[in-house]
């Protein structure tokens, strides 16, 4: 078995305020084997944040010197801040057999697909520019300035939901939540790590007796 072999790798994706967190958390409870990788930023933590829990927080210069160093398996400036994702905690959480979920943005989508052609890659919508608007808003976290970027910026964001392999629209969250476990069940039950999983029942069932 190839080392990338053993799990999945998931990227999750969307505009901010498309309800793309509360998706990934909530389908974390209901499926056991997946693990999130924790990002790094360089974004300052909201109210309730946990460094480890939430992101890794870091100062900018500290950020730049991972990146130099090649730490992350991607990395991209979104919204003035940067992000990124630790290239030995996927590895290493792959190769114990666990399912790994990223919520990162397009363009780290775009830079993982190069060099994991095999990921399975999720893009939330939000039903309408109204409500996208209204999630922000009621946030409550962000300042006028930081939303009106934000929306601004969602119109390339959504631009590229295209390049993914899922689309899901968070209208209803409960509708929104079983679509996206749907994927991931669906993509358990394929057959290359069915046939790994279960090689020994298969062997047995062709056998000759």
């Amino acid at each position: 078995m190839s080392p990338d072999s053993s799990g999945t790798l998931f990227i999750v994706a969307a505009p901010s305020g498309a309800g793309k967190s509360t998706l990934v958390n909530a389908l974390l409870e209901r499926e056991p084997g997946i693990s999130l990788s924790i990002s790094h930023t360089t974004r300052p933590p909201r109210p309730g944040e946990q460094y480890g829990r939430h992101y890794y927080f870091v100062e900018r210069t500290e950020f730049e010197r991972e990146v130099a160093e090649g730490i992350f398996l991607e990395h991209a400036e979104v919204h003035g801040n940067f992000y990124g994702t630790s290239s030995k905690t996927v590895q290493d959480l792959l190769q114990q057999g666990s399912d790994v979920l990223l919520e990162i943005d397009w363009q780290g989508a775009a830079q993982i697909r190069k060099t994991k052609p095999d990921c399975v890659s999720v893009f939330i919508l939000p039903p309408s520019r109204a409500e996208l608007e209204r999630r922000l808003r009621g946030r409550g976290s962000d300042s006028a300035e930081v939303i009106e970027r934000r929306l601004r910026n969602s119109r390339g964001e959504i631009a590229h939901a295209h390049e993914f392999d899922y689309i899901i629209v968070n209208d209803r969250f409960e509708d929104a939540l079983d679509g996206l476990q749907a994927i991931v069940r669906a993509v358990r039950l394929r057959s290359a790590p069915q046939c790994q999983r279960h090689e020994t029942l298969i062997q047995e069932l062709l056998a000759d007796n």
